[in-house]
């Protein structure tokens, strides 16, 4: 079993938990893993294989759920956001992200990891892009596999957790789940970005919500042009 030293007590050293599952959108959580990691914080990673399904028809790239080409998911990402973009020095950063040693990925269906018990400190989780039916089974208490076990872990811990929804149009029972979490101290950041910040692409709609999510993670960051800055 993993174990904690005493540098990880303080909240800014605490590992942070991401997961992906089968919402459309895998490309908000390819930014997030990329400035998580160039900031040098230690992420565990889950991906269900309906995430990874919905990766390979969005950015056409075949994930597998250990993480061992996790560089494919960074390298598309480049692709679809900055189409001018070097490809060996985007190649070149994916493999470094995706090698390093701050990165731990654990299967969906393996409970024997630490972000399964609550005794494993982190700095929170966050589940990007958030699927419906993972919502509901958090909603519930009913765990299935270790991204909900996860998720009841923060919760039952009172730490942050944050979960993006990208769905449309939601209906009653799915409104009624948000309630409940957001009722339970759950931050609901739908990937629904905004047009103020000087949109000139596709990145900088991805980056304004990915900026809102390290916000909730209370992690300093420059993804857009805040309001107060266009003053």
């Amino acid at each position: 079993m993993e174990r904690q030293t005493n540098s990880m007590l303080n909240n800014s050293d605490r590992p942070i938990v991401v997961a992906v599952t089968g919402a459309s959108g895998g490309v908000y959580a390819a930014r997030l893993l990329q400035n998580l990691l160039a900031r040098e914080r230690v992420v565990h990673l889950v991906m269900s294989e309906s995430g990874v399904a919905v990766c390979r028809q969005e950015l056409g790239i075949q994930l597998a759920l250990d993480g061992s080409n996790l560089a494919e998911l960074f390298t598309a990402s480049d692709r679809l956001l900055e189409p001018t973009i070097d490809p060996l020095q985007s190649e070149m950063t994916a493999r470094q992200l995706a090698t390093s040693n701050r990165l731990h990925v654990h299967h969906p269906s393996d409970y024997f990891t630490p972000i399964a018990s609550g005794s494993y400190l982190t700095a929170g989780m966050v589940i990007c892009p958030c699927s419906g039916s993972t919502l509901s089974g958090i909603a519930r208490a009913a765990s299935s596999n270790l991204i909900q076990r996860a998720a009841e872990v923060h919760l039952k811990e009172q730490r942050k957790l944050i979960i993006v929804p990208r769905e449309t149009p939601l209906s009653a029972l799915q409104l009624e789940n948000m309630l409940r979490l957001a009722q339970a101290g759950v931050v609901v950041l739908p990937a629904s970005p905004g047009w103020y910040h000087g949109v000139s692409g596709l990145r900088d709609l991805v980056d304004f919500v990915v900026a809102r999510i390290l916000d909730q993670l209370g992690i300093e960051n420059r993804q857009i042009t805040r309001w107060t800055e266009k003053q």
